[in-house]
């Protein structure tokens, strides 16, 4: 079995006016306030929906 690794997720602007597919994709984080930080796995799950919505969000590495 292999470590996966973990990364750090910060919401850094509202969700208001969205994409509902945006907004599906940053619930789907675990992020639900602004400035509220989770740390997820670093999968490729993940990472799509990271990538869709890098405009809302900062990632760092956990």
């Amino acid at each position: 079995m292999t470590a996966i690794g973990k990364v750090q997720v910060k919401l850094i602007k509202s969700l208001a006016g969205r994409l509902k597919q945006h907004q599906a994709c940053v619930w789907g984080l675990g992020l639900r306030r602004l400035n509220q930080s989770v740390h997820v796995d670093d999968t490729p799950e993940n990472r799509g929906m990271m990538n869709k919505v890098h405009y809302l969000i900062e990632v760092k590495e956990a």
